[in-house]
């Protein structure tokens, strides 16, 4: 059985005080936003405790799907390094970077730059998507939807070559006999989220599911625990996305949580359970939720 955490969207706080250059654009509402809402709703000592929490189940891999900062702010950066530096090394956390990482345009290379090892290929010097890590009879692959969008835009896109390259890495996994995990930020269905948040190429990403599956994909972004499925070669794919992690406001489904998912590995035919653990209404970690990957 092999253990996996999955977590996504802490929006790491406090923001570095910017420069008013920085704040050009796109990242003057996100500020502005940030400062009237979002920097309480997400509470960073909730998050430290849910990470106290979710180390003492001793997971066998961490799955960070996206979304470590707030306004992609050079300065953010080395911040969201610390923290995956704290989660665990490179080849024990893989990371997909959210829309809220490349927010704007001047924000991808220190993406890049502080933390290409958590979103790399085994033994690869630089991070390049997809990428690929095999651990015990399962394949991460890690895929970026992160890109940069207009003001009051938080869409994502993954791009012909890099859906390509996907399929090709697809298929040889599956030869392979491996149980593929496909991790990205935004949800990769035509239902997944509204317009202007959603994945525009979600219906050419269910085509590639559909030609070669995949044994779950799992996603962040819309800061609720959700189990979907989609068509796959070998039968139906569940979509699994996760709460916030530092959330402190909402149902059970919204609140700061993390999944367990626990993988028996044989290809198309792994077994596959989960959880959630989360805040519950009386400010404890506890387990809040099952996660039913049956299609009935």
């Amino acid at each position: 059985m092999y253990l996996i955490a999955h977590l996504s969207d802490p929006h790491i706080g406090p923001i570095p005080q910017p420069k008013l250059r920085e704040l050009v654009g796109k990242r003057m509402t996100g500020y502005v936003n940030w400062r009237r809402g979002r920097k309480v709703a997400h509470d960073m000592t909730v998050l430290e405790r849910l990470i106290e929490d979710m180390r003492a189940h001793k997971p066998d891999h961490i799955a960070f799907t996206g979304d470590i900062a707030n306004i992609g702010l050079a300065s953010e950066f080395p911040i969201a390094r610390a923290f995956l530096e704290r989660l665990g090394s490179p080849d024990f956390v893989s990371f997909v970077p959210g829309n809220h990482d490349a927010y704007v345009r001047g924000s991808l290379k220190p993406l890049t730059n502080a933390l290409w090892p958590w979103m790399a290929s085994d033994g690869a010097s630089s991070s390049a998507f997809p990428y690929l890590r095999r651990r015990d009879g399962i394949a991460f692959i890690g895929l970026s939807s992160a890109v940069p969008t207009m003001p009051f835009v938080a869409s994502g896109t993954l791009g012909k070559p890099q859906l390509a390259a996907f399929e090709a890495m697809m298929e040889e996994l599956d030869r392979e006999g491996l149980c593929r995990v496909v991790m990205l930020h935004h949800p990769p269905l035509r239902s997944g989220a509204a317009v202007g948040r959603s994945l525009t190429d979600a219906a050419a990403f269910e085509k590639v599911i559909a030609r070669v599956g995949a044994e779950v994909v799992l996603h962040g972004h819309n800061h609720r625990t959700s189990l979907t499925h989609i068509k796959g070669k070998h039968g139906p794919v569940p979509v699994v996305g996760v709460p916030s992690c530092s959330a402190v406001k909402g149902t059970w489904t919204h609140r700061a949580g993390y999944h367990l998912i626990s993988i028996e590995p044989d290809g198309p035919r792994s077994r596959i359970t989960g959880l959630t653990r989360g805040l519950t209404p009386d400010g404890n970690i506890a387990e809040v939720g099952k996660l039913d990957f049956s299609t009935r």
